[in-house]
Formats: structure tokens, C-alpha cells, sequence
């Protein structure tokens, strides 16, 4: 994992009120001793201290509330089905095209054809999207990549 990931996951870890030894921190991490003090010092860099307890059954405890999201310790894996489609988009993006869409209704039973102009994709939730104004409603439109179910790229806008 990344510095900030681990320097997150100590915190939220120290955060249960319970002292860790650097040892079971390095483990739980999986990176040596010496990182753990690197992680401490930038935490403590941030206004967050740590209390050392020395001897041989000392550690580090946190007497602070700290409040770390949960989103930012473990993060989950957005798939993305059709790879194509989200290329195509990114170009569509990139190049300040139109692009022609047919989309599945929510309940996937209806198709409608749409002309947007993307400008960004987005995660909804866990799924990927792209942020477009749609022609046909005139006005600024979410679309679920996995609810298109055919994509054309059209003319410059």
C-alpha cells in the first residue's frame, strides 16, 4: 500500500483505543519497524499525537478521538464491464466530441437514443458514468456506463 494508505490504516488501528506494539504494527502493515517510526513522526507533523509507552511492553496509543473514514482504509475495486465503451468516452472527452448513445432504461427494459456532450467521468456509487449534457432534455444528464448499450462518436461541439 501507499505511505497515505498505511499512515491511515495506523491511525485507524490506533484509533480503537487499544496500545499496538511497533512490532504488531509493522505486521499488521507489512512494513519494518523503522517505517512505523516514520509513520508516527508524520502524524505527529499533522497535530495528531501518539503517546509512547517504553519498556518491553510499551507500544503506541492514541488518546485522542480520531475519526477516519472508512472509504479511505479500504478501498473497493470499481469494474468496469465494457472497457471500450469507457474509452470511447474518454476520447469523446478529450477531443470535445458528441456522442451517440443508446440507453437502457433503470429497469432495463426500454431503450432511448441520446445525443451528449460528455465532460467528465464519474463514479455513481460504485459504478462508473460519465457527467454529459443531453440534447434531448437540454440539460445536464448522469449515464451508467453499463447501461449503454451502443456508443458512436459524432462530429466536434
Amino acid at each position: 500500500m501507499s505511505k497515505i494508505s498505511n499512515v491511515l490504516l495506523m491511525l485507524e488501528y490506533l484509533s480503537s483505543g487499544r496500545k499496538y506494539s511497533i512490532s504488531e504494527l509493522s505486521e499488521k502493515l507489512e512494513v519494518t519497524p523503522r517505517m512505523i517510526r516514520v509513520y508516527k513522526d508524520e502524524i505527529e507533523k499533522a497535530g495528531i499525537y501518539i503517546e509512547t509507552i517504553k519498556g518491553p511492553y510499551g507500544g503506541y496509543v492514541l488518546n485522542q478521538n480520531i475519526n477516519v473514514p472508512k472509504r479511505f482504509i479500504t478501498p473497493t475495486v470499481i469494474d468496469i464491464n465494457n472497457k471500450e465503451f469507457y474509452n470511447l468516452i474518454n476520447r469523446a472527452i478529450k477531443e470535445k466530441r458528441k456522442c451517440y448513445i443508446e440507453y437502457y432504461s433503470k429497469d432495463k427494459n426500454d431503450i432511448s437514443v441520446r445525443t451528449i456532450l460528455p465532460y467528465d467521468l464519474i463514479l455513481l456509487g460504485s459504478e462508473w458514468g460519465v457527467a454529459a449534457y443531453c440534447e434531448k432534455k437540454q440539460e445536464i444528464r448522469h449515464f451508467y456506463l453499463n447501461r449503454i448499450k451502443q456508443i458512436k462518436l459524432l462530429e466536434k461541439f
